[in-house]
This record gives C-alpha cells, sequence and structure tokens, in this order.
C-alpha cells in the first residue's frame, strides 16, 4: 500500500510478514513525519505497546503489548476473492503460447486475437471448480460485483479461514454469488466490531457452517444462521460463547453442533439447546463442564430433552462423577459416547474398569469412545456390575423376592439401572457375593499419604487401606486417629498424576476405588 491514508482503513484487516492484524489508527505520531497505521495484532506477544507513544493514546488494545505503528508500504491489506482464487487454481500458459495468433469471427467480420485459447482455458478452469481452499490467501473482499458468479458458477465448498475479511458482510457478497454453496468454512477470521456478524438480506443452501475461533457470539450466531434454513452442521469451537438465549426459528435443521472449547458453557446453558428437533450429534469437548442433569425425568425414565441425540462427546472436561453416566441413561436416543481424558476415565490400567462401568451404566449404548461394544463386552460389564455392587443392593432393602424389594432412594440413584439388570440376570446369589470381586473391581491394598491442609503441626501419614473401604469407614479410622468427629471430617484427594487438582469424596457410602484413588495418592483430612 502507498504512503497515502484513506478513513476507510480503520477496522481493516491487514497481513504484515505473516502476522494478522486489525487497523486501530490513521495518522501523523509525532515528532515522526510522514503517515502511521495503528495496528491491534492478533497475536499480542508481536507488538511493542498499547496504542499509546510519549503519554499520548492514539487508539487502545485489549492487551498491553498488542499494538503497533507501521508504515502503510509495509501492510498488505489483501485481494479480492476472484484474484485469490486465479492466483491458486489458474495454470498460467507459457508466453509463446500466449502470443499466438487465432482468427474469430464476430458477426460478419474476420478479427485477430491474441491468447484467446489462454482466457478460454482459464474460464474453463473456474467454472469446473466444485470445492476451492483458499485458507491464508489474504482475502479481504468479494471483489468486482457479479464477477464471482460469472466465473466460478459451480463451486460448493469454500475455505476462507485465517484471511482478512473485516465484515460479515463481504462474507455475504462472496457467498450470494456462490448459489450451489454448500460448505463454507471462515474459521479464524477475527474482527472485533460489533455489528459484524450480521443477518443476511437472502437465504443461503448451507448444509455446513464452520466459524470456529472467529469471536461470534450467541447473539450473533442466532442472526447469521437466519439466513440459513437447511444448515445440518455447525461448528462453533473456541469462541468463548455463552449460549444466552434459546433458538426459536432457528438451527432447527441442525444435525451437527461443535461447542468445544468454550469454557463459559455449563450444563444449565445447554438447557436452552436442549429442545433443537434434529440435533444428532453434539461436541462439548473442552468446555470444562462437570456435571448433567434432566430433572424432567425420574429413576428410569427418559428426558424429553436431546430428543434425536444418537452421539455425545464430552473428551478433555472434569468429569469426577459416576452420576454423570447415569445422567446419560435418560437420553432416549443415545448410541455412542466419547469421554477421554476425564477424571473418571483417564488413560491408565484403570481405563478398562472405567469403560465396563460406563457400559454398565448406560443400556442403549453401542459405541464408547469410538470401539463398538460387542454384546459379550456388555454382558461382562452387566454381570460384573450387577456382582459388584450386590451386597451394597442387599444393605440398601434389595431382595430376591421383587414383591420384596425395598431399596432406599439412595441406592436407586445411585445405581439406577441395577434392578432391570437383576430382572435380566436374577438377582445375584449369596454365594456369588461371598467370593471374591470380579477382576475389574478387586480388593487391592492402596499406599496413600494423608495430609491435613489446615492443620500444617499434624504429622504426615501413611496408610495401607483397601481400595473396596468406603468413605465412611476411611472417616471412622481418621476420626479414631485425630479424635475427630466423623461428621466433621472433610475428605479429598490429589494424584501425582493430575497436579493441582482436587477431587472431593463426597459420597460417604463410595469406595475409594470408585473415586480412582491409587497408589502414591495423597488423602487430604479437613475439620
Amino acid at each position: 500500500m502507498s504512503d497515502t491514508l484513506t478513513a476507510d482503513v480503520i477496522g481493516r484487516r491487514v497481513e504484515v510478514n505473516g502476522e494478522h492484524a486489525t487497523v486501530r489508527f490513521a495518522g501523523v505520531v509525532p515528532p515522526v513525519a510522514g503517515p502511521w497505521l495503528g495496528v491491534e495484532w492478533d497475536n499480542p506477544e508481536r507488538g511493542k505497546h498499547d496504542g499509546s507513544h510519549e503519554g499520548t493514546v492514539y487508539f487502545k488494545c485489549r492487551h498491553p503489548t498488542g499494538g503497533s505503528f507501521i508504515r502503510p508500504n509495509k501492510v498488505n491489506f489483501g485481494t479480492d476473492f476472484l484474484t485469490a482464487i486465479k492466483n491458486r487454481y489458474v495454470l498460467e500458459d507459457g508466453p509463446e503460447e500466449d502470443r499466438k495468433e487465432q482468427i474469430v469471427t464476430i458477426g460478419n467480420k474476420p478479427v485477430e486475437t491474441i491468447g484467446f485459447d489462454s482466457i478460454m482455458k482459464q474460464q474453463s478452469q473456474l467454472s469446473k471448480l466444485q470445492e476451492v481452499s483458499l485458507r491464508n490467501c489474504a482475502v479481504s473482499c468479494a471483489g468486482e460485483k457479479g464477477g464471482v458468479a460469472e466465473a466460478c458458477p459451480n463451486i460448493r465448498k469454500v475455505d476462507l479461514s485465517k484471511n482478512l475479511l473485516s465484515s460479515w458482510d463481504e462474507v455475504i457478497h462472496i457467498a450470494d454469488q456462490l448459489r450451489h454453496l454448500e460448505v463454507l468454512n471462515v474459521s479464524h477470521v477475527y474482527s472485533k466490531e460489533q455489528t459484524r456478524w450480521c443477518q443476511p438480506k437472502g437465504n443461503f443452501i448451507y448444509i455446513v457452517l464452520v466459524l470456529n475461533q472467529t469471536g461470534i457470539t450467541w447473539a450473533e450466531v442466532l442472526r447469521c444462521v437466519a439466513g440459513c434454513p437447511g444448515l445440518e452442521e455447525l461448528y462453533l469451537e473456541s469462541n468463548n460463547i455463552f449460549i444466552s438465549e434459546r433458538p426459536t426459528d432457528v438451527l432447527q435443521t441442525v444435525k451437527l453442533l461443535d461447542l468445544s472449547s468454550n469454557q463459559l458453557i455449563d450444563e444449565n446453558q445447554l438447557y436452552l439447546i436442549a429442545h433443537l428437533p434434529r440435533l444428532e450429534q453434539l461436541i462439548l469437548s473442552d468446555t470444562g463442564i462437570s456435571s448433567l442433569h434432566f430433572p424432567d425425568a425420574g429413576i428410569g425414565c427418559k428426558t424429553s430433552m436431546f430428543p434425536s441425540l444418537k452421539y455425545l462427546v464430552v473428551n478433555d472436561n472434569q468429569i469426577s462423577q459416576w452420576s454423570f453416566f447415569n445422567e446419560l441413561e435418560k437420553l432416549p436416543s443415545l448410541r455412542a459416547l466419547s469421554c477421554l481424558r476425564n477424571p473418571l476415565t483417564k488413560e491408565d490400567k484403570e481405563a478398562e474398569t472405567a469403560r465396563l462401568l460406563i457400559i454398565a451404566s448406560i443400556g442403549q449404548l453401542k459405541t464408547l469412545n469410538k470401539c463398538e461394544i460387542l454384546p459379550e463386552e456388555r454382558r461382562r460389564a452387566e454381570l460384573d456390575y450387577r456382582k459388584a455392587f450386590g451386597n451394597e443392593w442387599k444393605q440398601a432393602g434389595g431382595h430376591k423376592d421383587p414383591e420384596k424389594n425395598r431399596l432406599s432412594e439412595e441406592f436407586l440413584t445411585a445405581h439406577p439401572r441395577y434392578q432391570f439388570l437383576c430382572l435380566k440376570y436374577g438377582a445375584p446369589e449369596d454365594w456369588e457375593l461371598k467370593t471374591q470381586q470380579p477382576l475389574m473391581l478387586k480388593n487391592q491394598l492402596l499406599t496413600l499419604k494423608i495430609k491435613y491442609p489446615h492443620q500444617l503441626d499434624q504429622k504426615v501419614l501413611e496408610k495401607q487401606l483397601p481400595g473396596s473401604m468406603t468413605i465412611q469407614k476411611v472417616k471412622g479410622l481418621l476420626s479414631r486417629l485425630l479424635k475427630v468427629p466423623v461428621s466433621d471430617l472433610l475428605l479429598s484427594y490429589e494424584s501425582p498424576k493430575k497436579p493441582g487438582r482436587e477431587i472431593e469424596l463426597e459420597n460417604d457410602l463410595k469406595s475409594l476405588q470408585f473415586y480412582s484413588v491409587e497408589n502414591g495418592d495423597c488423602l487430604l483430612v479437613r475439620w
């Protein structure tokens, strides 16, 4: 760009030596003569200041080192869509072929042309394009009106990620000319202008819309998709989205919704999208979610929420309670689940234990962590589960005669499928419960450290405790050692494998093994 500045550069997206930024200021910065652009970098480590120079604030940045002053001739304001396509997809002819003469007839008059074959060849190449990737090609605008529609009428898939589009209007100007467009990706297209994401003027036939890492808000999402009545897949990863309202007239055709890495989302917000009628896949990886409840469904009942949901992804979250999976049993259509890298499903020697417990907890599940659940595996999981919790079942009022069953509400809440498993395989016999527990839940001695965060004068103990020991019995042992009432004790633990993460042992009836306590872990005791 030349050193001549115009007023419309403010808010424009630019590229400088491969780094992207937004223009926040254009003008003179004394005492140095000549025009300057003040830019805010996408990567704040690239900058030098916050938009100030020698005590004068020329523009503001979100980060104290997010800004720089740059000469206009060092900045790339990008190119139009059609030029970018030609640069990437048109095969250039050699200079000799370009100079070939050809006689064509226009009307009744013969005309000599130079390079006619080359032009026809370019047009043919462009008109055949159906999939276009212009990722990181510095596209900033649509270009001449109607030019895209004339040159590339058959494009169905476009990747415009990591470009210099400053507004949603520019995206619309491009998409409006591609009447067969089904897949549009504008990820990593940053612009902080509040009016950027507006409702399209017409309708589009998008099937897939990718808006990952764009800074879009939920309200803007709803306005944006209003022009996409047939949308089936929507990707919104890493946008700091907070679901603020229920979609009523939009998203009704969406089958896949990706909300990964939006750390503000919690289970209360999920209720707002729980009645999307066709939603089959929901991706909630790395959202920090730890719990999920369907209050409209009691024990053994199905929820009315997420009626079509078949596949749920909750990888890389904070799921530490088995009640999470009990709630998933209430989803009427759930068939596949991915829950890798959670506190309860960590990748170690207990991974198989967690897998079997999840299978036993969700009866309709066909695939877990992308591995098919075979009938033999389900039978093993359910029989082990039935046997492992048989003594608890008896203590809670369970009886081989269904008419004499008087199970406590607490047991039914913790093991909502247990009664069904008794009907399916028969109630556990007394001789079964006297034998060694199944391998998946076998008794084992755990060597644990015991610390007292609020009583630093207390000596750190090391104890060997059975993995099957309940939290209630652990508290009883500690009560005798410390001379503190059981009711005053609060227990949690931390593991060297999960530094900085503390997991509460909140249910007295559960075992240490239930909470995945392992050798070398540390019990934290407070009162």
